[in-house]
């Protein structure tokens, strides 16, 4: 970490991946990578600016030569906290009236084959693929491979967002009780994130009774019952903007027995998952897993999201951990284990870890008990 400043790493592990994303891009035939803000500028040079309609832009030659930063010169600012002065990448601003997207063409050549981030709006894109005279190609596929596999300064801010959110499911017992809404509760657990480490709530999913059934639900003005079982989702980014993200499912009062033996099942579902992962298995298999445990327990029609995404700088990246996804697992990639059982109308319930492939196995960086927790 930069002894200086928090929010990012150190200077040098910016400048490898920018040598590393230019020796990728060069090796796909291309002469440049382009980055808009978003996730993949901050992976790059530890920016998190801001911006719509004026472009900002870094340019990273395939060459190997000096990245550039197109950038409004009213937003220079916003380069302050990243390490592109450290880096001595070339600053080339601009004020409104000027063609930004002609400075973007400058800093290469016309004709240049260029790959773009996801993100880049078509206000910026279709632009740029007029300089060019070509439209450009995605850079994920370059760029999943440098953010798929987490180095070891990665490594340990998962470990601390792991170790954040956990300390606020230690707390829910403070929070979660019958009579409350899912709208105060969920104002709690938003503030218990923040005090726990994290910079914000970027989200807090409170499903309770029937609105456990709804994977992606939020909050509501529902008051909380006796005996509701409880599905909490909740994470945030945790400095230098790595994500947790863990789900507990909590029940309060006494589960039926039905309840809990469909939950039982569940808890087997996702320890078998877990313990699945190593390096060389596959995406898929880490799927199958879970979802095979469900299936001879007469429940896979109640299991209806893949079992896992990748984490790191957004909270959902590669690798998914989905049917059809037959890429090898390597250490250092991260993602979530998080089956789910939901019976709509009545309940649902899930669990969720975010893992990390190591040499031989995994490690789980959420530590919480798996079970039906009784508040």
């Amino acid at each position: 970490m930069s002894s200086h400043d928090e929010s990012r790493f150190a200077a040098e592990v910016y400048g490898a991946r920018l040598e590393r994303a230019a020796e990728l891009a060069r090796n796909a035939h291309l002469d440049a990578l382009l980055c808009t803000p978003g996730s993949d500028l901050q992976f790059l040079i530890g920016s998190r600016a801001q911006s719509f309609e004026r472009l900002t832009c870094l340019v990273v030659p395939a060459s190997g030569e000096t990245p550039s930063v197109v950038i409004p010169k009213m937003e220079l600012a916003q380069l302050k906290g990243s390490a592109a002065g450290e880096l001595g990448l070339q600053v080339v601003d601009w004020v409104d009236g000027v063609d930004p997207y002609r400075l973007v063409r400058n800093v290469l050549n016309a004709g240049a084959r260029v790959a773009v981030t996801e993100v880049m709006p078509a206000l910026h894109l279709l632009p740029i693929a007029d300089q060019f005279g070509s439209l450009p190609v995605s850079a994920t596929p370059l760029l999943r491979e440098l953010r798929m596999r987490k180095d070891p300064s990665e490594i340990e801010a998962l470990r601390r967002a792991g170790a954040a959110i956990d300390r606020v499911h230690a707390r829910m017992g403070e929070f979660l009780r019958p009579g409350r809404t899912e709208a105060e509760v969920g104002a709690d657990i938003a503030a218990a994130l923040v005090e726990e480490g994290h910079t914000e709530a970027e989200f807090v999913i409170v499903g309770s009774g029937p609105h456990g059934a709804d994977p992606h639900h939020m909050v509501s003005a529902r008051v909380i019952e006796p005996d509701d079982v409880v599905v909490i989702d909740i994470g945030g980014p945790v400095e230098p903007g790595y994500f947790s993200d863990s789900t507990r499912t909590y029940v309060l009062g006494e589960p039926s027995a039905e309840v809990a033996e469909q939950f039982s099942v569940l808890e087997r579902a996702q320890a078998a998952a877990v313990a699945a992962v190593r390096p060389g298995v596959t995406a898929e298999s880490i799927d199958a897993a879970a979802r095979d445990v469900l299936a001879a327990a007469g429940l896979a029609d109640y299991f209806v999201h893949r079992t896992g995404h990748g984490i790191g700088l957004s909270v959902h990246e590669e690798p998914y951990i989905v049917s059809g996804n037959d890429i090898a697992l390597q250490q250092g990639m991260a993602f979530s284990i998080e089956p789910g059982i939901y019976f709509p109308g009545q309940w649902g319930a899930r669990i969720e870890d975010i893992v990390i492939v190591t040499e031989d196995g995994r490690e789980s960086v959420n530590n919480r008990p798996h079970g039906l927790t009784r508040l």
